[in-house]
């Protein structure tokens, strides 16, 4: 799986259409090994992403999940002090 698509099941606030529609693109990226499609693949690959955005939509509404949603911020402090000790940035993650 590609390393940009994140987690959006079980966050306070829910998705939104932004991060749905980045995610999906994403997907079709990976799975088409394009990152900008030629004109002549334009329409398919804008048709992919839109139908891969609708089936997320879809999967993120019918999920339930007996664990409290997640906060944003904290999930973010957490990646950034994952990539710190990663990659051994020097920066902090307070």
């Amino acid at each position: 799986m590609c390393r940009n698509i994140k987690t959006l099941h079980n966050f306070k606030p829910p998705a939104t259409d932004e991060e749905i529609r980045a995610s999906s693109l994403q997907f079709v990226r990976k799975l088409s090994g394009f990152t900008k499609p030629s004109k002549a693949n334009e329409a398919a690959f804008d048709r992919a992403v839109e139908q891969v955005a609708g089936a997320m939509h879809e999967l993120l509404d019918s999920l339930v999940s007996t664990a409290p949603p997640r906060d944003r911020e904290i999930e973010a402090t957490k990646a950034r002090a994952r990539a710190a000790v990663r990659f051994g940035t020097a920066k902090s993650v307070s």
